[in-house]
Parts: C-alpha cells; sequence; structure tokens
C-alpha cells in the first residue's frame, strides 16, 4: 500500500452477543443491540446457528432489504408473494421488501452434513424505494465472482456478494447501493486495501481469527463488529490478518 494511501480505522467495537430468535434458532447480535443502534443505514446484522427443529417462520419486512449469505448448510425461503427457493452454502439472497411482504426462512437439515449457519444484514431502503415492489436477487455459490488480489493460487480470497474490489464487479444490484464482501485470508500477515467511497457507512464483522485495520496494531478478535471512520481524507481501508486462517465480512454503503 502506498504511503499517502490513508486508511480508515476503527472508532467503535462491539461484541456481538448470542440471543434466542425465530423458533429455537440462536443468533450473536451486534448491529440493532443497545450497544449499537444507531448505524444507519445499517439496521441489523445477525450471525445465524439454525439447529434441528429451529427457524424463522412467518414474520413481516417493510421499508428494507434483508441480505441472507450462508455460511454452512442451506435454507429454503418462502413468501406472501408465491416466491420460494433454496439458499445454498456459499449462496446469497438479496431481497428488498419495498411496500412489504411475509415470508419465513427455514433450516434444511441434512444428518450428514452441518447445521445451517450464516449472516443476514438489514439495509434500511432509500425513501424513494421504500413504497416500491418486493424484489429479488438470488445467486448460487458458484454466481458469486471471486477476488485474488495475489493472483488465484494466492493466499487471499475476495468473494464480492455486491460492489467491486480488485478489480471484480457482483451482479447484484442493490436499491440504494450497498457494498458486501467475504474476506478470507490463509496466513497471519496477508493484507488488503479496500477502497471505499467516501462518506460511507462501513463496519467489519469477524468471522474466525483475528485482524488489525489501518496502522492500530491492536488485533480485533472473533465475533466482534468493528465500526469504520469516514473522513473525507480517508480512500478506504487497510486490513491484516494478525492469525492463520481469519476471514471476515465488509460492508459499506450510502447514507
Amino acid at each position: 500500500m502506498a504511503a499517502q494511501v490513508a486508511s480508515r480505522n476503527v472508532v467503535k467495537k462491539v461484541l456481538a452477543q448470542e440471543t434466542p430468535e425465530g423458533a429455537g434458532a440462536l443468533v450473536r447480535r451486534s448491529i440493532g443491540t443497545m450497544g449499537l443502534r444507531n448505524l444507519t443505514p445499517f439496521l441489523l446484522l445477525d450471525h445465524f446457528h439454525i439447529s434441528k427443529g429451529a427457524g424463522f417462520p412467518d414474520h413481516p419486512h417493510r421499508g428494507q432489504a434483508t441480505v441472507t449469505y450462508m455460511l454452512e448448510g442451506s435454507s429454503k425461503h418462502e413468501d406472501s408473494a408465491g416466491h420460494a427457493g433454496t439458499i445454498k452454502a456459499g449462496g446469497v439472497q438479496w431481497m428488498s421488501a419495498g411496500r412489504g411482504i411475509i415470508h419465513a426462512e427455514m433450516p434444511i437439515q441434512d444428518d450428514d452434513g452441518p447445521e445451517p449457519r450464516g449472516l443476514q444484514l438489514w439495509v434500511d431502503l432509500p425513501k424513494k424505494f421504500k413504497m416500491s415492489e418486493p424484489s429479488y436477487q438470488e445467486l448460487d455459490p458458484d454466481q458469486i465472482p471471486t477476488a485474488y488480489p495475489e493472483g488465484p493460487n494466492g493466499p487471499v480470497m475476495i468473494k464480492v456478494i455486491s460492489g467491486k474490489s480488485y478489480g471484480v464487479e457482483s451482479p447484484v444490484r442493490p436499491l440504494g447501493g450497498c457494498w458486501y464482501f467475504h474476506v478470507k485470508f490463509q496466513k497471519k500477515g496477508n493484507a488488503i486495501f479496500q477502497p471505499i467511497p467516501a462518506g460511507w457507512t462501513s463496519f467489519i464483522y469477524t468471522l474466525n481469527g483475528a485482524i488489525r485495520i489501518g496502522t492500530d496494531p491492536t488485533p480485533q478478535p472473533q465475533y466482534h463488529t468493528l465500526i469504520l471512520s469516514a473522513k473525507e481524507s480517508e480512500e478506504g481501508v487497510a486490513i491484516t490478518a494478525t492469525e492463520d486462517t481469519t476471514d471476515f465480512i465488509l460492508a459499506s454503503t450510502a447514507l
């Protein structure tokens, strides 16, 4: 990274707390808790684990987008508009609820496979889209493009769920715009610099391992949501692994 490029830094971090949700499901929640209520336009972030017999039966959404990204296992989805489908491990569903919809998300339990785990992010829609028709953008794992900053056989992989990174752009077009990446580092010391438009609200959620941000040497451990600064002079964020086998989510969007 060139010395003159300024990185964003961590201005707040919140440990995701385990809490029951839905029908017997367990989530680690950070955004949307008392510790992190005001991160406009991000409304909620759940890192969920769905054991046998649990799930998220019929519930409403309105005026927001819900982004469901499966890390392990699969989940079925159906709604009041007649849409139904399956989100596989590594796949994503980007639902814009618009003027309102009722849907259910239930796991597919496989005795030979892992219990379903994933992330769900809620993003407030801009005012002009709040009364739009509900819509979906769904990608299977092999449809999500991947960036390899150090080459296809290198130690860094970035799944570009939405937005663009290292010359790779996702086909997902969120209403209002939102960038969403799943970054994996194989080794301690692996690093990236991800450009972020000036003024955008941004956060990182650490899934495994630990990272450091910008010039701060402090390791940021697993299950923490890291809120990033947004100074006009900061062109993006520098992220370095401080442990082997590290991965995290980076999300950013305009106010």
